[in-house]
């Protein structure tokens, strides 16, 4: 058990420095110079050897490998650089959007669970055939639907048809509905379809033949003998969504005008902010290793067979 702890935070660091050189590369690559698009402004009145002495101060005009070794060694040490557009540090940045984004992810994230859930087990539980059918094409559907034409499609019944939802200052809790909505409904899609094959496959066991020969409902048998088992594929797949729940956070902020890590990055972009944009890249893979680590580490206290297999490679 301890090699396969050591083995999987080893590959852990592996991944978050692969996507940190990855990042570093290309956004050096890529043309466009935040400090000229800040400091050739005509007003203010900056000569060019003023503009060269500010490339000195931020480190510009060194090598990249010793931009590279720099930027590693402070975010190793959680310096996260300099905002060249905003002059204050990344770290404060940051710190100022996350909360909002989190306040989007998380419940986002909560709903696209349920609703995922909910699918599953009722097409399963259900009597027709044709109301089967039905709720199982619907995850297809809603990965098929991009976020931000859900999004505006929300606001236009919603906010201008309906008036349920009011888009122009909307109360801090009011506001966040159509876009946690529009965060759940793709995400969900994965992990439904996950659940529905992984029901429909674990329910041809001989166990759940045994469990219904002896007089169990078809209910008792789904909740007591089947969810659990289906849980384990879906468990794998809720991590590696952590990635697209971090786009589609950033998207849907965009979409409705929320703060948040979305409109950072947005400013970033348009800004060319080199520092920014790698700060938000390292947290969004830190947060995606480091729960699919967790899932990882969980998995084989819920699958006895795995739990023999990480023992044996103590």
């Amino acid at each position: 058990m301890n090699r396969y702890l050591a083995l999987r935070f080893g590959q852990a660091l592996l991944v978050l420095w692969a996507a940190f050189t990855v990042a570093f590369v290309l956004l050096q690559v890529l043309p466009g110079d935040a400090i000229l698009i800040k400091f050739q402004n005509p007003d203010l009145g900056l000569s060019p050897a003023q503009i060269a002495e500010m490339r000195r101060a931020y480190g510009a005009e060194s090598p990249l490998w010793q931009q590279y070794l720099h930027t590693l060694w402070g975010m190793l040490q959680g310096d996260l650089g300099y905002s060249v557009q905003a002059g204050v540090p990344v770290r404060e940045l940051i710190a100022d959007n996350v909360p909002d984004t989190l306040r989007l992810a998380l419940p986002g994230f909560t709903l696209a669970v349920l609703l995922a859930a909910s699918l599953a087990f009722v097409s399963t539980l259900a009597g027709w055939r044709w109301l089967k059918n039905a709720l199982q094409a619907l995850p297809s559907l809603f990965i098929s639907v991009p976020a931000f034409w859900l999004g505006i499609v929300l606001i236009q019944i919603f906010s201008f048809q309906l008036r349920w939802i009011p888009v122009i200052n909307p109360g801090q809790w009011e506001g966040l509905i159509l876009p946690i909505i529009t965060l759940a409904v793709p995400i969900s899609a994965p992990l439904a379809q996950i659940l529905i094959r992984s029901i429909d496959e674990i329910q041809t066991q001989p166990f759940v033949a045994v469990a219904r020969a002896k007089g169990a409902s078809c209910s008792g048998v789904l909740w007591r003998h089947v969810a659990l088992n289906a849980l384990l594929p879906a468990l794998t797949v809720a991590g590696l969504l952590l990635g697209e729940l971090i786009a589609g956070a950033l998207i849907t902020e965009t979409v409705f005008g929320l703060n948040g890590l979305g409109q950072l990055t947005q400013q970033a972009v348009n800004n060319q902010d080199v520092a920014v944009l790698q700060a938000i890249v390292m947290i969004s893979a830190v947060g995606f290793v480091g729960i699919n680590l967790i899932v990882d580490l969980l998995t084989p206290l819920i699958d006895p067979r795995l739990h023999l297999y990480t023992g044996a490679a103590s």
